[in-house]
């Protein structure tokens, strides 16, 4: 079943009379399960594309679906919906509040979520035990190595138990260790869970853990290629 649909996406960037083109008659489909590693340059607009599937921007031309409807039919509070109980983001940057624990991080997206309070504290234990990080529940988000840090950020992904997560260049800031680790609990959340992935990255090494790969030159659809030698997933984390 498809999960996502793009059609001939368009998005400009407007600076006074200046136009920037991003993307220009981008289309493709994503199979829910699927995993999809989107390539390109800087200035590809791999991270452009990334933001309007995600919901966090908005598109010029052309038409994207989320689950069968068009991203136009969605209202303010509807797209605010979908990205807080349907989407799971990690960025490079890790994004976790300062001098506030793991535990504290990890639960965050559920103040935005209906799941009752009393709930809270459990699902978010049982996410940061599925990527091993029991042993730091209480450590504050700053003395975490930068592993520990993302995988905070997969555990607070994953919280509210999102069909898709997006992935945004994860290993971009961690030593090549750290990025295996992080990129095998991906698959697994793959594999294992059934979870839709989308990764925007510029490493070949790390775009074979996915099952296929989109190319991006100039904000246009360069290849879409079955991988066939993908990387398999270890099973060490997620049951």
């Amino acid at each position: 079943m498809v999960l996502i649909e793009v059609k001939n996406l368009e998005k400009i960037y407007h600076d006074g009379e200046v136009e920037t083109p991003a993307l220009s008659g981008v289309s493709f489909n994503v199979k829910k399960g699927e995993f999809v590693a989107i390539m390109g340059a800087s200035g590809s607009g791999k991270s452009t594309l990334l933001h309007i599937l995600g919901f966090l921007d908005r598109h010029t031309g052309g038409e994207y679906f989320f689950d069968g409807k068009t991203m136009d039919d969605y209202s303010g509070e509807e797209i605010a919906h979908v990205r807080n109980s349907k989407m799971g983001f990690i960025f490079q940057s890790f994004n976790l509040l300062p001098r506030t624990t793991v535990l504290e991080n990890v639960k965050l997206p559920l103040f935005y979520s209906d799941i009752a309070e009393s709930k809270w504290d459990g699902i978010a234990l049982k996410a940061i035990e599925s990527v091993g990080l029991s042993h730091r529940v209480s450590h504050e988000s700053t003395k975490l190595s930068g592993g520990e840090k993302q995988r905070v950020a997969i555990a607070r992904a994953m919280v509210v138990n999102p069909q898709i997560i997006f992935a945004d260049e994860p290993t971009g800031n961690l030593d090549s260790k750290s990025g295996q680790t992080i990129m095998e609990i991906i698959q697994e959340l793959n594999e294992v869970q059934g979870r839709t992935i989308i990764l925007i990255t510029h490493e070949t090494y790390t775009a074979e853990h996915a099952q296929r790969i989109i190319h991006l030159h100039d904000g246009t659809i360069e290849s879409d290629q079955v991988v066939s030698h993908q990387h398999k997933a270890t099973d060490k984390f997620i049951k």
